[in-house]
């Protein structure tokens, strides 16, 4: 059996290098997946119980929740990815304070800054996949969600009825409720009606019908087999009458025209005119990817845990630099817009801040060795 073969120290640095780095890598992964799938969660619960409430109103149909709740998640994703990234490094390095494992690399001969390699190394995937969210896929999903919602807001009366939930007609004249109804309006069971004209009120039941589309294209709903009870509010004047077919017509509503939004607007369209809005919305799809690249590496000097200042003073430190950063942000993106800052400014303002603020951080975290370690002497 051959003996094996000595390594040379330059080597034996570097293999040990790509073993820690590997080992860093794998920590951040598996932190990683535990934080986006919290974050996800939170997110998609919390739109699932806004649109389930929308749709119990009436406002959208129950097969609409599972597209809207699609693409707001889509659209939320630069965002979760971003905190996912800060979050996953602040945890593993706060972790190898916490267990000293920093005390061995710095006493090793190691600087803080070292960190820096393996952090880009996990960050920068994520980074390029969060530009083209904010980018291209997220103005998208908006844009998407924007002209489903103005499709549900032309619907007629029936098309909008929900079965078990009162829906009211636009003109606050009529009241619609069903308990049953076919996915394309073929039968509609156990109906309802209430309408108001000329200071009478009406009241119609029926066991079954449908919606029917005259020849000139107006459309009705045909209640067969019911009763019609008619009369004014506080007299017994009131006539009941028995129907096989009864036809009521559906109002229309003339289709409003479609206007989307800024945020739905391609990044392309917003590059090829470059007015004060479509700059300040650049500024902010831009900020989300160049935001995290900073916020990952502002974990890394965040991450130092003072014994006795508690273990969760740098994680509440580090959540409320990232709501502020978050915050000036949209702030910048306002005042662009509105026209009261430089468009450059609202390009490098905010960024050029927690750049000097992270200089300044790593410069402390860094010299902090040998001020202590001439303090001994």
């Amino acid at each position: 059996m051959a003996p094996a073969r000595k390594l040379s120290p330059p080597r034996q640095r570097k293999v040990k290098a790509v073993i820690f780095h590997r080992a860093l890598l794998r920590e951040f992964t598996n932190t990683g997946v535990v934080v986006f799938a919290v974050l996800l969660m939170i997110t998609v619960t919390t739109q699932l119980i806004r649109m389930l409430g929308w749709a119990a109103q009436g406002m959208i149909p129950p097969d609409g929740v599972l597209v809207l709740l699609s693409l707001a998640a889509l659209r939320y994703l630069p965002i979760l990815l971003a905190l996912t990234v800060f979050i996953s490094v602040l945890t593993a390095l706060t972790r190898s304070y916490r267990d000293s494992e920093m005390v061995v690399w710095f006493t090793s001969g190691r600087s803080l800054a070292a960190w820096v390699r393996p952090v880009l190394t996990f960050c920068l995937p994520f980074v390029v996949t969060i530009a083209v969210l904010s980018l291209v896929l997220s103005p998208w999903s908006v844009r998407k969600a924007e002209v489903y919602r103005h499709q549900l807001e032309n619907r007629d009366d029936v098309s909008a009825i929900s079965p078990g939930v009162f829906k009211e007609s636009r003109d606050a004249d009529r009241v619609y409720f069903v308990e049953k109804l076919t996915a394309d309006l073929s039968m509609v069971s156990n109906i309802f009606v209430y309408s108001k004209q000329n200071g009478r009120t009406g009241v119609m039941v029926a066991a079954r019908g449908h919606a029917e589309t005259a020849p000139n294209g107006d459309r009705f709903l045909v209640l067969l087999n019911g009763r019609r009870y008619e009369g004014r509010p506080g007299s017994a004047d009131y006539r009941i009458t028995e129907f096989g077919r009864y036809a009521v017509r559906i109002e229309t509503k003339e289709s409003g025209k479609f206007v989307p939004s800024i945020s739905s607007v391609p990044s392309l369209d917003l590059v090829r005119d470059p007015t004060a809005r479509n700059q300040a919305e650049l500024t902010w799809r831009v900020g989300i990817p160049v935001s995290a690249l900073i916020l990952s590496l502002l974990a890394i000097p965040m991450s130092f845990v003072n014994p006795r200042a508690g273990r969760s003073l740098n994680l509440i430190l580090a959540m409320l630099i990232y709501m502020v950063y978050s915050n000036l942000l949209s702030i910048f993106q306002s005042w662009v817009s509105q026209g009261r800052l430089p468009t450059w400014l609202g390009w490098t303002g905010v960024h050029g801040a927690m750049l000097v603020l992270l200089a300044f951080l790593l410069w402390r975290r860094i010299s902090v060795r040998p001020l202590l370690a001439r303090s001994r002497r």
